[in-house]
């Protein structure tokens, strides 16, 4: 491919590569240790690894948002299954994870709906919205 920065148009903002789990484990691991906290590096699936600015995550994009829309993370749910959902659930208010979710996800979600084939977060906003 050569020299990505030059076919590039403008700057960066995300690197995700994919391969194999076991290697993307071992790459996650040596890069955290190389990079300790300049870098956001996370697993989006299993199979992708993303590496970004450590300032730029779903957590982040939703806190940007609520400062120009006008909602706080109190009154936030948020859904997520990814390691790359850790920073959007542990900002908002009340964080939900389905049930096939990674396991760090789930360990700081307040809630675990049901798995996304079966629809788990349609199930959760239709249970709400009936109240």
């Amino acid at each position: 491919m050569g020299d990505l920065l030059a076919w590039l148009r403008s700057p960066p903002t995300k690197l995700v590569v994919i391969d194999d789990p076991t290697v993307l484990d071992a790459l996650e691991t040596r890069m955290k240790a190389r990079f300790d906290g300049r870098m956001y590096i996370s697993k989006s699936l299993p199979y992708f690894l993303e590496f970004a600015s450590p300032d730029v995550t779903k957590g982040s994009g939703l806190d940007f948002l609520a400062q120009h829309v006008g909602f706080t993370s109190e009154r936030t749910v948020a859904f997520g299954d990814g390691e790359n959902d850790i920073e959007l659930l542990e900002w908002a208010g009340y964080g939900v994870a389905v049930a096939n979710a990674h396991e760090r996800v789930k360990s700081i979600a307040d809630f675990i709906c049901p798995r996304v084939d079966e629809e788990g977060v349609a199930q959760v906003l239709e249970a709400y919205l009936s109240r």
